[in-house]
């Protein structure tokens, strides 16, 4: 098995963190009130863009680590 370019590291991190963004969004849609959190949906929006892009980051340096060893 060759090694994962670089282009095809970030492809699979996106798609990842792609599903894994819906995944969150859904869930706190759900979990925010049944806490009783006021969280307005552009909170949701942008709590959930943060979280996206970190677990990009780290998904794709965690890629590129594996993928030098």
């Amino acid at each position: 098995m060759g090694a994962q370019s670089k282009k095809h590291s970030i492809l699979e991190s996106v798609v990842n963190v792609i599903t894994g963004l819906l995944i969150s969004f859904l869930i706190q849609l759900w979990i925010y009130p049944l806490l009783n959190i006021p969280v307005t949906l552009n909170q949701n929006i942008f709590i959930t863009l943060v979280f996206f892009a970190a677990s990009f980051i780290r998904g794709y340096i965690i890629r590129r680590i594996f993928n030098a060893i």
